[in-house]
């Protein structure tokens, strides 16, 4: 009998999957919080569980379901072969990351939406939402491009 097509051929291979693309997707998840982090004055945690900002909250909430959808985008679009799943899965998660940093930037320079002075502001601020749905659709957008 081939393992490969065996039943527990199949569970080995699809629990490593699932532990590979969790692994990779938190990686992933952690670095989009982080370049929120990096954007902002202070650190992000802080800023969010004890200053209790809303606007970092939507930034960076915003930012990891965007990363989240270009993950999961990713993982369907792999077609069940591992390791190109998991390389497609770090470019194209890496990609977003970068795609949203320059979205932020861009709404700084063309709409003087800042976020260094919006998390400083302890009111939820239609410009957060804003940002935060960029981040969401950046997300979106280039899950459905690699699908």
């Amino acid at each position: 009998m081939n393992t490969t097509t065996s039943l527990a051929g199949v569970l080995g291979h699809g629990a490593l999957a699932i532990v590979s693309y969790a692994v990779l997707g938190v990686l992933l998840l952690v670095a989009g919080f982080y370049v929120v982090d990096l954007a902002i004055p202070g650190r992000l945690s802080t800023v969010i569980r004890t200053d209790r900002n809303p606007n970092a909250t939507v930034l960076a909430t915003s930012s990891v379901a965007g990363v989240a959808l270009i993950v999961a985008a990713s993982i369907w679009s792999s077609g069940g072969e591992l390791r190109e799943g998991l390389l497609a899965t770090l470019v194209f998660g890496l990609v977003g990351i970068a795609v949203q940093t320059l979205g932020m930037v861009a709404f700084d320079k063309v709409a003087g939406i800042s976020v260094r002075e919006l998390v400083r502001d302890e009111a939820l601020r239609p410009a957060a939402v804003l940002l935060g749905v960029t981040h969401f659709f950046i997300g979106l957008i280039t899950a459905v491009a690699v699908i």
